[in-house]
C-alpha cells in the first residue's frame, strides 16, 4: 500500500530474539480489579486469562486512561497471551499464508506472519507485557479506528498498519488519540497493528533503546500469581 513503510522492523527480526530479557519479578495483576478499566471479552473463549498483565503495565495504563478526554475510554481486549495459544495461532495464519502462496519460503511465510501475530518464542503477550486495546464511549460503543481490532493486513489492505494513509478522518484523529495517550504513558506500538502496544518485553527495549524487563510466562505463574 502506498504510503506505508514496508522497512519496519518486525517481531520476525533477528535483532527481537537477540533482545536479552531477564526478568524483574515484577507480579502479574487483573487489569481490571478495582481499576475501572473497562474490558472487552470477545477473545474469552480462546484465552480466560486476558485480562491479566504486569502491574507496571496496569499503572501506564491508567495513566493513559486518565489522559483522554471526558466520555472516551480504553477498551483492554487482551492481555496476557498462554504460550500455547499462542502457538496455535502464529501456526494457524503461517498455515494460511503458505496454502495463498505456495511459492513462499519458509523464512518469508514466518515473516509475514509476524505482521500479524508475533512468533512464540518472542511474543510480547506471552510476558504480560503487551495489551491489545482500543477506544469506546461511555456507554462502550467502540471509537471508529480505520479497521477492527485484529483485522489481518491481507483482509485489511494494511490498513490495520497503524500509519495507514487511507482511513476515514475521523478514524484517523481517534488513533492519534490512542497513540498519543499511550505513547505518553511509556508503551510502545507494533507497527503494523494499531491496537498493540507493550512495555517491558523484547520489542520495547528494542524500541526505546534499554532492557527487557519481562520474560515469557508460564501459564501457572499467572494463575497462581
Amino acid at each position: 500500500m502506498a504510503g506505508v513503510a514496508d522497512d519496519m522492523v518486525l517481531l520476525s527480526d533477528p535483532v527481537i530474539a537477540a533482545v536479552t530479557t531477564a526478568d524483574s519479578g515484577e507480579p502479574v495483576v487483573d487489569a481490571t480489579d478495582g481499576t475501572g478499566l473497562r474490558l472487552d471479552t470477545r477473545e474469552v473463549q480462546h484465552n480466560p486469562l486476558l485480562q491479566f498483565v504486569r502491574s507496571g503495565l496496569r499503572d501506564r495504563l491508567l495513566r493513559a486512561e486518565a489522559s483522554l478526554p471526558q466520555g472516551v475510554h480504553l477498551l483492554l481486549i487482551e492481555g496476557y497471551r498462554p504460550p500455547a495459544v499462542q502457538l496455535q495461532q502464529f501456526t494457524a495464519y503461517a498455515d494460511l499464508l503458505r496454502q495463498r502462496n505456495p511459492e513462499w519460503t519458509a523464512e518469508r511465510i514466518r515473516r509475514e506472519a509476524s505482521r500479524f501475530i508475533s512468533p512464540p518464542e518472542v511474543a510480547p503477550h506471552c510476558t504480560g507485557g503487551a495489551i491489545d486495546v482500543t477506544l469506546c464511549s461511555e456507554d462502550g460503543v467502540e471509537l471508529d479506528m480505520g479497521t477492527d481490532v485484529n483485522a489481518s493486513p491481507v483482509a485489511s489492505a494494511n490498513r490495520c498498519y497503524t500509519a495507514a494513509p487511507d482511513i476515514p478522518l475521523a478514524a484517523a484523529a481517534n488513533r492519534r488519540l490512542l497513540v498519543t495517550a499511550l505513547r505518553e504513558a511509556g508503551l510502545v506500538n507494533y507497527p503494523t497493528e494499531w491496537w498493540h502496544w507493550s512495555y517491558g518485553d523484547r520489542y520495547w527495549a528494542y524500541s526505546t533503546g534499554t532492557s527487557a524487563r519481562y520474560a515469557p510466562l508460564s501459564t501457572d505463574q499467572v494463575v497462581t500469581g
